[in-house]
């Protein structure tokens, strides 16, 4: 039974293993992003906005439809009138009507105005598409850079406990001899326990990022993620003389800047239109009377239009007027803003820059060397537990600085992209 049992485990256990396997993609920096581009919903639904928009130019083009009018048709028989033709047959003899077409003629080109107006709302949806490709791909890249960060950590802590577990395995044996003191297995399995609990923490966040990185590249909840880059360092060397040319970068692509520019051209616009309403539009118009008029037959011409005595439209304008000045101040804050921006966030990478600097190359190696040196020394009683964990702490503390300095140097190369609005 107990056999039967350990089968049935055995075959439920490395089933979901397999399953677990099957659904780990293993994919790079640059296909995550090719992912992101396709299947982002966000995007999608910002492209069918710029369809929305484009359908209302559309629209717009149209001219106003003619209006018929069919009116004074009498459905019953007046009697002391004089007889007319019949319509139909015999009836219609008796029978009066009037119809009407009438053409609304739009003035002062009101409808060329509503269609520039259109299409510079297309421009906007451009601009807003753009905006949302800038902020999601500042969200897509960070938190690639976390989760290969969490990985490195995760192959550090996964080295210390494979290294600490076969020393506490040795020192249990020696503790069982009676050579060692309890206290020295219990500080040596202590530091064990402590790095598997901080291995564990790691996993906790990698599957939060998980969630935000499946959401962005819409895949199904079963998959895991794993990327496939290593951290390292920007390759760009990012210079101080390239700080104006950045600035004038932004002033023209950041598409936060371009979306307030093009409400500035939409508020122009708008108070041209709205002071092409003053002049009223006019109606063309065909009638035609039957049994109606000292004629049987009358056709006659009109023409009519709205007089503008008590509205000019004067409130909508001046509405407009502040709107073309309120645009104007939120551009002018907005190109003031990233100024500030890229300043700041280009101060935060030298800084950054500087102490990368002065870890090169040979320094991680040799911290990896001196390690493997002390671990020797340690299991040889060449030198004391206390000289060991000592350094132990500081080679943690030292590769925690060394991936710390990558992470906020990609962190904030790609805050720089995004402040400027363009790729570097």
């Amino acid at each position: 039974m107990k056999k039967t049992i350990f089968t049935l485990f055995y075959i439920h256990f490395f089933g979901f293993f397999s399953a677990q396997i099957a659904d780990t993609l293993q994919i790079g920096r640059k296909e995550a992003e090719t992912l992101f581009l396709a299947n982002n919903l966000d995007i999608i639904a910002q492209k069918l906005e710029i369809s929305q928009a484009e359908a209302r130019v559309v629209q717009a083009k149209f001219w106003p439809n003619p209006k018929l009018t069919v009116n004074e048709v009498n459905l019953w028989r007046t009697y002391d009138i004089e007889q007319q033709p019949a319509l139909i047959g015999n009836w219609g003899k008796n029978t009066q009507f009037s119809a009407e077409i009438e053409q609304v003629i739009q003035t002062a080109r009101k409808r060329r105005k509503n269609i520039e107006l259109q299409k510079i709302e297309v421009d906007g949806e451009k601009y807003e598409l753009q905006e949302v490709l800038r902020e999601l791909k500042k969200l897509l890249r960070n938190t690639l850079t976390e989760v290969i960060y969490n990985q490195e950590q995760q192959k550090l802590y996964r080295g210390q406990i494979s290294s600490i577990e076969k020393l506490t395995k040795s020192y249990q044996n020696q503790l069982n001899l009676g050579n060692i003191s309890k206290s020295e297995y219990v500080r040596l399995k202590a530091q064990e326990i402590e790095f598997k609990k901080k291995l564990i923490s790691l996993q906790q966040e990698i599957a939060e990022q998980q969630v935000e990185l499946k959401a962005l590249l819409i895949l199904p909840a079963t998959s895991y993620l794993v990327i496939t880059d290593h951290l390292s360092i920007p390759e760009k060397e990012l210079s101080e003389l390239e700080l104006s040319n950045w600035l004038n970068i932004a002033k023209e692509n950041r598409p936060d800047i371009q979306i307030t520019k093009n409400k500035e051209k939409y508020a122009q616009k708008n108070l041209e239109l709205q002071r092409a309403l003053r002049t009223p539009d006019i109606a063309l118009s065909v009638g035609y009377d039957r049994g109606g008029n000292i004629m049987k037959d009358f056709v006659g011409l009109g023409i009519s239009f709205d007089l503008p005595v008590f509205d000019r439209n004067k409130g909508n304008i001046q509405e407009a007027k502040l709107e073309v000045t309120k645009s104007n101040f939120e551009t002018r804050k907005n190109i003031l803003k990233s100024e500030n921006e890229i300043v700041s966030v280009f101060q935060n990478y030298t800084r950054t820059q500087k102490i990368s600097e002065e870890l090169d190359g040979s320094y991680e190696s040799t911290l990896d060397g001196l390690l493997a040196s002390h671990e020797k020394n340690f299991r040889l009683r060449n030198i004391s537990m206390l000289e060991y964990m000592d350094f132990l702490e500081t080679y943690i503390g030292n590769k925690m600085i060394i991936l710390d300095t990558k992470k906020e140097l990609n962190q904030y190369y790609e805050n720089l992209q995004y402040v400027v609005g363009q790729d570097l």
